[in-house]
């Protein structure tokens, strides 16, 4: 502030400063949209469809969203962040989607599997169906005391034992005992139980001389339900403007794991241009490397031809991945989009938006390798490269790496957005400026204003260019930030504009690396 004068001397005065700091934005928030557990987690319990929910590790999604789960409805969702968070992701929004059936003029939402059981009904907490049941298993009925027993209780390779489990009569709310079958199953999260009849459970498991081998068994599985299970409609809804995810100050990635139809990715490739955010791409689960493969599957080439996807704010990523999973204790095939996005967010980290997410270095954790009808040569990655479908290939002493960086935006118009960094750096750049910039709105638009939007931008590109994220040796090579007299002319002046022009010369991969070899003439001594 001006300072008052009154005696001879020095006085001193502080000035604000014209430029404003740049905080660099995030690169590597995902967001993954599909369907979530519907018996299980907080979002079931409160009736949290379609909000966008952050979380900050598998932890969280199983607090949240109750974890995978096999059934023919797809658990993609819950693999998919697994997989993000163990190949380094960070930070991320779910937007839950609730399963549901549909049959024509009708949706049914999706019920748990019920049975009784000796006076107790047992409710499933785990989808099932004819694959995927849980089975109950009454066992060791004591004779002396035919209200006590063991219960085993299974799904999958999850097996669960509980000794000495007690039938009391009474209100089940007053028993305290820990044995007592209510008390012992109140923290499962595979059943839960309930008196049959009359609100208070039998007095004994109804076995009147039970010996060593009775049993008692009971399976929960939902094969009465039917209908089909994926609609657009569910997806298309989440990229609505003012919906929960369009609320969402800023997220960087879009993860849609198993999901190939034609108008979701449409949809979700003009959302990601609006938002400025990249979408990763799973290629269908029939898709091939080649023509060896079984009836039914066409060659990932093939399949793209028929989608229209020039946008510049896409990668797809082929084939899908083998991983154990926890459920069963099998292989199965995983859609990539999951490990991608945590090598997406890996590479961030350690090296910045503008290295290309691909190479050596991007081993995948928790695959055991891509499926077999997805195995890529040389040759043949070369006949789809062009296409702007990123292999997934395995190299002795490397594993399973991400072995291609470039966008599906391939047409002539899109070309300087070929490769998956520079996109994503320009993505970075914008999100930045748009996120810093707003101190210049209201502000006299004239050459101290243009000045003091110059050093800012200029600054933050500066220190871009210091990380090594740009092309060329110095400064005024490798970027250029004008905002003055000429971009701002006094036409745009009258209509309350101020022009920024800043340029930069991308960093692209070496993705075709020539090693030219001559063979000297005659013979060394």
């Amino acid at each position: 502030m001006p300072v008052t004068t009154s005696y001879p001397g020095l006085y001193i005065e502080e000035l604000p400063s014209a430029a404003h700091s740049i905080t660099p934005a995030p690169t590597s928030i995902t967001v993954f949209v599909g369907y979530t557990h519907p018996f299980v987690g907080q979002c079931a319990e409160r009736g949290d469809w379609g909000k966008a929910i952050q979380i900050f590790s598998f932890e969280d999604y199983k607090r949240l969203f109750g974890g995978a789960y096999r059934s023919r409805i797809p658990s993609d969702v819950a693999d998919a962040v697994y997989q993000f968070f163990l190949n380094g992701g960070s930070n991320a929004y779910v937007v839950a989607l609730q399963p549901k059936f549909h049959t024509p003029g009708d949706v049914k939402e999706v019920q748990p599997a019920a049975g009784n059981l000796a006076g107790i009904t047992f409710t499933a907490k785990q989808l099932t169906d004819a694959a995927h049941p849980i089975s109950i298993t009454v066992r060791n009925i004591q004779a002396l005391d035919p209200s006590v027993a063991d219960l085993v209780i299974t799904y999958g390779s999850d097996v669960r034992r509980y000794t000495k489990v007690k039938l009391m009569t009474g209100d089940p709310s007053l028993i305290s005992d820990a044995k007592f079958i209510a008390n012992q199953l109140a923290g499962s999260d595979l059943v839960r139980v309930a008196p049959e009849t009359g609100g208070m459970y039998p007095a004994t498991w109804g076995v009147a001389a039970p010996t060593p081998t009775t049993t008692l068994s009971l399976e929960l599985a939902d094969t009465h339900q039917a209908g089909t299970l994926t609609t657009p409609d569910d997806f298309l809804k989440v990229f609505e403007r003012d919906q929960p995810l369009d609320k969402v100050e800023i997220f960087n990635l879009l993860v849609i794991p198993g999901i190939t139809d034609n108008g979701v990715w449409a949809a979700a490739l003009a959302y990601c241009e609006g938002k400025r955010a990249f979408f990763i791409m799973d290629p269908p689960i029939n898709a091939s490397a080649d023509d060896t493969a079984p009836l039914g599957y066409t060659k990932i080439e093939e399949f793209l031809d028929t989608i229209p996807h020039a946008s510049p704010n896409g990668a797809l990523y082929f084939p899908y991945l083998k991983s154990v999973d926890a459920l069963s204790g099998k292989v199965r095939a995983e859609p990539p989009s999951g490990y991608v996005a945590g090598i997406y967010a890996k590479t961030d980290m350690r090296r910045g938006v503008w290295k290309a997410p691909a190479g050596l270095e991007t081993s995948l954790l928790n695959t055991t390798g891509v499926v077999e009808t997805g195995v890529m040569t040389d040759m043949r990655q070369g006949t789809v490269n062009d296409k702007g479908i990123n292999v997934l290939r395995s190299f002795p002493g490397s594993g399973t790496v991400v072995w291609g960086a470039r966008t599906v935006g391939t047409s002539p118009a899109l070309e300087q957005w070929r490769y998956v960094p520079v996109r994503r750096t320009a993505l970075f750049i914008e999100q930045t400026l748009m996120r810093n910039l707003g101190w210049v709105v209201f502000e006299p638009n004239d050459e101290p204003l243009w000045v003091a939007i110059r050093v800012s931008v200029q600054n933050f590109m500066l220190s871009l260019f210091r990380q090594q994220a740009f092309q060329g040796k110095t400064p005024n090579e490798a970027f250029q930030v004008l905002c003055d007299k000429t971009t701002t002319t006094q036409a745009d002046i009258d209509l309350g504009q101020v022009n920024i022009v800043v340029g930069f010369r991308p960093l692209k991969p070496a993705e075709f690396v020539i090693i030219k070899i001559a063979q000297l003439a005659g013979q060394a001594p």
